[in-house]
């Protein structure tokens, strides 16, 4: 209310008993959410997108009984503030030795060499953009805690694989292991591959799996074949597989350097010539 230079009269802070002014309005649009989402007949969504506009839509056709209400309004506020009021909360965490920090019960990995370092984070609604200073270093999905304050966890691969590759044994007892799978696949493999074989190939070859699928990027065709694979109940061998998906051969371009004679450097440190008729 300060911001827009605004004089609250429903829902004033240290007065109790004007809060329904507030929650009943919205526990009406709660219902009114629910109801459209049963008439829709399915709460699955294709994109965040649609996700998004959906309750959009509810709002805008409940507005529509108060549109006169809400035109007189607009001709009343003033200008808007200079700045942009703030979408988002900022914080700072530090990295721990797990590769990774907690934010509101909620476990993130970054890269590993910002372990011991302090991180700024801006908590949005649905992302955590993190910086190293003034300098942004990358942007998060913003997770959630699970039922009951359970934890939860938004686990990269690719941040803690530089690791794995040193010590894949580690991933045996990593307590954020069941995130690090990307896909299902993967996960069956970890399963198929400890019941299949002793605790330190298990973990030798998961950390090839997932090595293979971040270098060569094929991580939904490699899903796919070690689906395959299991399905005929065999155990997925990196080094088959690493045969089946091998690096593009155009990934590097081929760069031609035209290379100047020698003798043309003998000319850049002669003297220029004088033009002629002038002194």
């Amino acid at each position: 209310m300060d911001d827009y230079d605004m004089k609250g009269s429903r829902n004033n802070r240290g007065r109790a008993h004007e809060n329904g002014s507030v929650e009943g309005p919205h526990g009406h649009l709660k219902r009114a959410i629910e109801d459209a989402l049963l008439l829709r007949g399915s709460r699955d969504f294709e994109t965040t997108g649609e996700y998004r506009a959906f309750p959009g839509q509810v709002v805008s056709r409940r507005n529509a009984r108060n549109r006169e209400r809400i035109d007189a309004e607009r001709a009343v506020p003033g200008p808007l503030p200079g700045r942009r009021s703030d979408e988002f909360e900022e914080t700072l965490v530090r990295v721990t030795t797990t590769g990774g920090f907690t934010l509101r019960r909620v476990f993130y990995t970054v890269p590993s060499r910002l372990v011991g370092h302090r991180l700024r984070v801006r908590l949005y609604d649905d992302r955590l953009v993190v910086y190293a200073g003034t300098e942004q270093l990358m942007t998060l999905p913003r997770g959630h805690a699970g039922p009951g304050g359970r934890r939860g966890r938004v686990v990269n691969h690719r941040h803690v694989l530089p690791s794995l590759r040193r010590k894949p044994m580690a991933l045996l007892n990593w307590v954020h292991r069941d995130g690090l799978f990307p896909r299902g696949a993967y996960r069956r493999a970890f399963d198929a591959l400890r019941e299949g074989l002793d605790d330190r190939e298990t973990c030798r070859r998961m950390v090839d799996l997932l090595a293979l699928a971040h270098d060569h990027c094929c991580e939904a065709r490699l899903a796919a074949e070690i689906d395959r694979g299991l399905d005929a109940g065999e155990l997925p061998d990196p080094e088959l597989l690493r045969k089946r998906f091998p690096p593009k051969p155009d990934g590097i371009p081929d760069v031609g350097m035209a290379l100047p004679p020698v003798a043309d450097y003998d000319d850049l440190g002669a003297p220029a010539p004088h033009a002629g008729g002038l002194s």
